[in-house]
């Protein structure tokens, strides 16, 4: 019994034996593979590090002498237009009279917009709009006595699409410097800019006598003269507060100031303008005759320069001269835009138009259009009607065609005969 369980023993031993072998042979080979691991982890880290100091490492640069070259493209702009484009618009004398200043009077006070809304949609649909004003803006009293209008006026001027008012006429300096200083202060304070008058000789000398603006993108020089003030003068300190034709202007208008006019335009000149335009308050009242003079000074204009004359103080509509070839203008007056129309000739009047273009190549600007919109003054006395100014060629047509806003018979008959008159003595049709 006792052999037997020796037997046993010996067996389980020897059984034992083998197991633990077989234990210790797993372990070594999970010892092996653990310390392949260990090692390829290594390896693997030692590689990933030095990426890294690579990485950061500065690049490499080549020597300058094999860069390749640097092309330098210009910056990208906008396509330039081959031309540019505007028109001007240039209406004719507003008189301040009792009958002028009543029209604009209510209530309230005064308010002259209805005056001029019929021909509001021509001044505010061009790219610069022109009108001359005979009077002042020197507080009341108002009329003819004092030639001075309620700032309501030009208010109505701006409101209805007017840029510059030509100061520079027959009532420039009626109520004397300070009245000069306030119409000037009255125009600016409704964002109008008055043309031909300085304030004092330093803004003379500052403006050298002209206006110049950019309309459009087109650069245009305004310059106004007069042929006098009234029999009045400048006085001492003054003398270039209002550019004049004549150095006898205050008198028999018989000496051109050719030194005076070529001074003024040469500054122009100077500036390079791409047009000029004189605003010339010249010639005689209710004469439709051109005088020799007017031809002298309209001569010397354009040889120094200027490419268009638009003329005022006739109170009468006088012939265009349209230079298409050559592109200048002349027109010698355009009427009574807004005045008492009670003598014949000066209910009706013209608003000039001029189409300016400027070829964006060459820098070349021409005059490329003349053409006038017929306008008339209608007033109770005359015609029936509420004071105001209206087109013409849009009347005639509205009577004919019963439209419920159409003027009476006598209104109507009497712009058909102002359209025939304008027609014959502009020489240009519309």
């Amino acid at each position: 019994m006792a052999y037997e369980q020796m037997e046993f023993n010996t067996d389980n031993r020897k059984a034992w034996h083998r197991r633990e072998a077989q234990r210790r042979q797993i372990r070594r080979r999970r010892l092996s593979f653990l310390l392949i691991v260990l090692i390829s982890l290594l390896v693997l880290t030692v590689v990933l590090l030095r990426g890294c100091r690579q990485a950061d490492a500065p690049p490499t640069t080549l020597p300058p002498t094999t860069l390749p070259p640097v092309t330098t493209l210009p910056a990208p702009t906008e396509p330039l237009e081959p031309e540019t484009v505007i028109t001007l618009i240039a209406g004719g004398d507003i008189n301040i009279t009792d009958k002028v200043v009543a029209s604009g009077q209510n209530a309230l006070g005064y308010d002259y917009t209805n005056n001029f809304l019929d021909i509001a949609g021509l001044f505010s649909n061009a790219h610069g709009a022109i009108v001359n004003l005979e009077g002042n803006l020197a507080g009341a009293p108002y009329g003819s006595g004092t030639a001075s209008a309620p700032q309501q006026l030009v208010d109505a001027l701006k409101a209805a699409g007017v840029d510059f008012v030509q100061t520079a006429n027959s009532y420039a300096v009626t109520n004397g410097i300070s009245g000069l200083r306030g119409t000037m202060e009255g125009i600016r304070r409704a964002g109008l800019r008055p043309v031909g008058t300085f304030a004092t000789q330093e803004e003379y000398e500052a403006s050298q006598g002209f206006t110049l603006c950019n309309i459009g993108g087109i650069r245009v020089a305004l310059v106004a003269f007069t042929k006098g003030m009234n029999g009045l003068g400048l006085p001492t300190g003054n003398e270039h507060c209002v550019n004049l034709l004549y150095k006898d202007y205050a008198s028999t208008y018989q000496k051109i100031d050719t030194d005076g006019i070529r001074l003024v335009l040469q500054a122009v000149e100077a500036q390079q303008p791409d047009i000029t335009i004189a605003l010339l308050h010249w010639g005689s009242e209710f004469n439709s005759i051109v005088s020799n003079r007017q031809e002298t000074i309209a001569t010397l204009m354009l040889e120094e320069g200027v490419d268009a004359i638009i003329g005022t103080h006739s109170h009468y509509v006088q012939q265009i001269v349209y230079d298409r070839e050559n592109s200048s203008v002349i027109a010698y007056s355009l009427g009574d835009l807004y005045g008492d129309a009670e003598k014949t000739g000066t209910n009706y009047s013209i608003l000039l138009e001029l189409e300016i273009t400027k070829d964006n190549l060459t820098g070349q600007t021409r005059i490329t259009g003349c053409d006038y919109v017929p306008v008339y003054t209608l007033t109770p006395e005359r015609d029936g009607e509420s004071m105001r100014v209206v087109r013409i060629l849009e009347q005639l047509s509205m009577y004919e065609n019963n439209h419920i806003s159409k003027v009476g018979e006598k209104a109507y008959q009497n712009m058909k005969s102002a359209l025939e008159k304008i027609r014959s003595k502009t020489g240009l049709y519309n």
